[in-house]
């Protein structure tokens, strides 16, 4: 075994760091990203009991639709990347499906290690597995923006590990959805932007109604949304190869993808009587995203050979066209019956992803070979039965009821890979994506169930506390509990301090265990970008296990937090939180394996051609230790009105604690599976600091705001050390303003990143010969200045 403690992360010099930089800002810190009324709002996630955000025993961040709006943005993750310091969603471009689905990331961990939960009921995962080398390399997390901002009425972001009362992925933390409801009142929106470099048009549309069912309170909200958004391209001129007909001209592209998508939303109650309330909700989005691959010259070498294309004879850009249909649906009912509160509920959810290589050549077929390809489909899907109980006791030696749940979950998961045609992989495949090969097809499907407990009370006026025990059991690999306790002590009515324990899981997704597919991707070779056909194999698949492959376990995690909340008048309002994450056996993509003829050879043997490979394990484990500060301040004057001023801060520190030992096969061929730049990115990949200070100014019909947002240095690692690029950190400013034309119509216009800011460039010897001037890795992307002008109708 192999130990790694080169980057400890000492709580001491983090809280150091962070108190300077809050003591620095008038405005210290709070739980919620916009205002202090948001403070006094009851809360439903990580908690059963009547409470609200700052009553939490952990950090919890309220986002209303207002600060959702305010950002600018119609994508959900980018909207929750702006307004929690803790949460990064970064930009990849040519990294194939992961263009169409991009991650998000909470406090540095993989991005599926966070749960998303809409109105408390777990959202499904997507279909597609983030296999090439950008920010949550292996992972496959939820769609977020399959979600249409105008269906949200807040999100409830719990920044505590919460296994104990949602089960897996809850690691890092929770995201809870929660939808419009009522059936009064409603908007409509249009917006349209660009972006200075004259692309990437954005033109979005949106409409919320709501009517009433019934003469009993019952209610339907509806929610529509269209979103086309054009490429962007920061590509620079090609100098790969001299020979190339358009040699030192812009052939690639490198930004955001061409997209257009289509969003529903609904959401109603109906009472049935007896107390008895029937209720559902649901989202259905389809999203057509065109993205480009690497540029292809007329000849391309294959198999030791040189074969060229009629095609296109000065060279080709090859571009993915993919849909990716997600849907969701819960059904339930919920009561009161003897006491007890019940909730019993159906959920249903899938995300189906299918995609195309298009301008592209099949090189084995020559001039038969078509220039369109059906490259295969990838789906994912969940069903879930839970049966929800919750009841006040009053124990005599406890002034405050005693808040017991009860509770219990079926769920059944599928993931279904689809082979493409034939065309799209046989030879050489179809360049720029090769196809799903049927050895690759396949139909999974797990079952697991659960069972939980949850305890609440107030001891007193001053202190409160919980524990939670959840034991669930998967039929793949076994069985995982989860534990938590949360305490939290008034000392003051302006002080008061707050701490968790608990540990947690994250079950091995079925993508994660059964993903299989053979296509061409750069990989670095003797500090070169190299093309060369690269396989992802099954942990369970003869490939991979004749490669040391063993089966997948879930990962065990240990969370420990600790929260100081200050609020000296109710216009001022702090929260400093320190957390450490532990995860044990954490799931990973291994590194790209050059393999050796040996090892080529035996694969050839199955039928199986491929120069590299790669396969998931349980690698490392990991430390993430860091701090939050969340703020706020609101004043008023008599004659310019409002002022709110925010301040958030997350450092985050990673560090490997332990290293699995390196398959014996991979050690006689000179490989190792976890090679140093997949450890890297891990730990180095994420800013390790982040910092926005926000400043908002309402007076009468108007309205200013301004946010700016410091991203900390990122490093972007190789095998090579030497090779290894540090990006500085950026500072972007946001500035839109808004005018009440009328009572019930808003215009609005913005800026975001007024300063133009673009991360630093790439060195020449890794981009792609000069066609990817900018890291995948950057946390605001680097797209430039981008313009909007929106127009919202309320009635």
């Amino acid at each position: 075994m192999q130990k790694n403690d080169r980057h400890p992360a000492p709580l001491a010099r983090i809280a150091l760091v962070a108190g300077i930089a809050a003591g620095g800002i008038p405005a210290l810190a709070q739980d919620a990203a916009s205002s202090p009324t948001v403070l006094d709002s009851v809360i439903v996630t990580g908690t059963r009991a009547q409470r609200t955000s700052v009553q939490s025993e952990s950090p919890i961040d309220v986002l209303t639709a207002r600060d959702l709006q305010a950002t600018g943005t119609t994508e959900l993750a980018t909207a929750l990347a702006r307004l929690l310091p803790s949460l990064n969603f970064p930009r990849p471009s040519n990294t194939d499906a992961t263009d169409a689905a991009r991650p998000a990331q909470l406090r540095g961990l993989s991005p599926d290690q966070v749960l998303v939960l809409v109105d408390g009921k777990r959202r499904h995962s997507g279909a597609v597995v983030n296999v090439n080398g950008s920010v949550g390399r292996g992972s496959a997390p939820v769609d977020l923006n399959a979600i249409p901002i105008s269906a949200i009425e807040r999100i409830e972001v719990l920044r505590d590990g919460a296994s104990a009362q949602y089960g897996s992925d809850a690691i890092a933390g929770v995201i809870n959805i929660i939808l419009r409801k009522g059936a009064a009142g409603g908007s409509a929106t249009l917006g349209y932007g660009g972006y200075s470099k004259g692309d990437g048009r954005q033109l979005t549309a949106s409409v919320n109604t709501g009517v009433a069912l019934g003469s009993d309170g019952g209610w339907l909200r509806i929610t529509a949304e269209k979103r086309r958004q054009d490429y962007t391209n920061r590509s620079g001129a090609g100098f790969r190869d001299p020979h190339e007909p358009l040699y030192g001209q812009v052939t690639s592209r490198q930004g955001e993808p061409d997209s257009d998508q289509g969003a529903l939303a609904f959401n109603g109650e109906l009472p049935l009587g007896g107390g008895t309330t029937l209720y559902a909700f649901g989202t259905w989005s389809q999203r057509d995203t065109n993205s480009a691959a690497a540029w292809r010259t007329a000849y391309t070498a294959v198999g030791g050979s040189t074969l060229r294309t009629s095609f296109y004879p000065q060279g080709f850009l090859p571009q993915l066209d993919s849909t990716t249909t997600d849907k969701a649906l819960v059904v339930g009912l919920r009561g009161d019956a003897a006491g007890w509160r019940w909730d019993v509920s159906y959920n249903h959810g899938d995300n189906d992803f299918k995609i195309n290589t298009v301008n592209s050549v099949n090189l084995s077929l020559g001039s038969a070979s078509p220039t369109r390809f059906y490259d295969g489909r990838l789906k994912s899907q969940q069903d879930i039965l839970n049966a929800d109980f919750t009841r006040d006791f009053q124990v005599g030696w406890l002034p405050r009821p005693l808040t017991v749940g009860l509770g219990g979950e079926v769920r059944h998961e599928r993931y279904v890979l689809e082979a493409g045609e034939v065309a799209s992989y046989t030879g050489s495949g179809a360049q720029g994506f090769q196809g799903i090969q049927p050895q690759n097809a396949g139909r999974f499907k797990r079952d697991n169930t659960a069972l939980y407990g949850t305890l609440e009370t107030e001891f007193n006026d001053a202190w409160s506390a919980s524990a939670a025990l959840r034991a669930e059991h998967y039929d793949d690999f076994g069985g995982a509990t989860s534990g938590k306790l949360s305490t939290r002590w008034q000392a003051t009515p302006s002080v008061a301090l707050r701490g968790t324990v608990s540990t947690g899981f994250r079950a091995p997704s079925l993508a994660q265990q059964n993903y299989s597919l053979t296509q061409s991707t750069y990989i670095v070779v003797n500090g070169v970008n190299t093309l060369l056909d690269a396989g992802t194999f099954g942990v369970n698949t003869a490939a991979a296990r004749a490669l040391g492959a063993q089966p997948l376990k879930a990962e065990k995690s240990r969370n420990f937090s600790l929260g100081l909340l200050l609020q000296p008048v109710p216009e001022f309002t702090t929260s400093i939180d320190v957390y450490q994450i532990d995860i044990d056996g954490r799931i990973l993509y291994s590194g790209n394996l050059v393999l050796p003829s040996a090892l080529q050879a035996q694969l050839a043997a199955q039928g199986i051609y491929a120069s590299a490979a790669r396969y998931f394990t349980n690698a490392l484990d990991t430390r993430n230790r860091g701090i939050d500060i969340v703020s706020s301040y609101q004043w008023k004057t008599a004659s310019a009105g409002r002022f709110t001023g925010t301040l958030g801060l997350n450092v985050n520190d990673a560090s490997v604690r332990n290293i699995a030992a390196n398959p014996a096969v991979l050690t006689a061929n000179g490989l190792t599976l976890i090679d140093r730049q997949t450890i890297q990115r891990v730990t180095r990949t994420s800013p390790k600091t982040k910092l926005s200070l926000g400043l908002e100014n309402t007076h009468e019909r108007f309205s200013v705001r301004g946010q700016l947002t410091r991203y900390g240095s990122f490093v972007a690692p190789q095998n090579d050390a030497t090779l290894d690029q540090t990006f500085g950190a950026k500072w972007v400013l946001d500035v839109s303003a808004s005018w009440r034309v009328l009572p019930a119509l808003t215009l609005t216009v913005g800026v975001d990143n007024l300063t133009d800011q673009y991360p630093d460039q790439v060195r020449s010897s890794l981009s792609s010969g000069g066609t990817s001037p900018y890291s995948t890795f950057s946390p605001f992307g680097f797209g430039g200045r981008f313009y909007y002008a929106r127009a919202s109708y309320t009635w």
